[in-house]
């Protein structure tokens, strides 16, 4: 979130602005940065309902605010074909594995267990398949003899606080929801 919103204050992504920043935690640490910042922010906190009550109410709020563009950072949840078809297309995600290997949680580990040489990340755009969805950008990053989840995961989030900025530029350069293979 934060890579997002200095690439918005700094123009490398162009004619964009953070509308909103939703958690579904209240004490999430997104929502006390974007707030120090003056960006809006909504905590929609999911006890008591069913994912689709949870997400109705996050798609009314997203919709309140014309958002056109939605980032996912750290939402750890697979979202329910009534939010893709809402914002299908308008969906991106960022994922610390280059996909189709490794999806889901404990990416790091599963390339440290498969002895991969490389690995990195991945901004693809959301559908109802867990990590799956139409990829955008990947960035790599080696795999060092001696890595542990933690060294390789804190180079690969640097490589994901350049490359998420980037794919969301693009996006918007090339039109939402465009193919970007042409």
């Amino acid at each position: 979130m934060l890579a997002l919103s200095d690439a918005v204050r700094d123009g490398t992504i162009p004619n964009a602005e953070i509308a909103i920043v939703i958690s579904d935690k209240g004490t999430a640490r997104g929502l006390i940065l974007a707030n120090e910042r003056g960006i809006e922010t909504r905590a929609i906190e999911r006890r008591g309902c069913t994912r689709e009550e949870h997400e109705q109410v996050i798609i009314a709020v997203l919709r309140e605010r014309n958002v056109d563009l939605v980032c996912l950072a750290g939402y750890m949840r697979l979202l329910s074909p009534c939010f893709v078809e809402a914002f299908r297309g308008r969906i991106l995600n960022i994922h610390p594995s280059l996909l189709p290997l490794f999806p889901g949680l404990d990416a790091q580990r599963q390339a440290l267990e498969h002895h991969v040489k490389e690995s990195g990340c991945t901004v693809h755009f959301v559908d109802e398949t867990l990590d799956g969805g139409p990829i955008i950008m990947q960035r790599t990053v080696p795999v060092m003899d001696g890595d542990t989840e933690e060294s390789l995961s804190a180079r690969i989030l640097e490589q994901e606080h350049k490359l998420y900025p980037e794919a969301v530029a693009l996006v918007l350069r090339r039109g939402i929801g465009q193919d970007l293979q042409d």
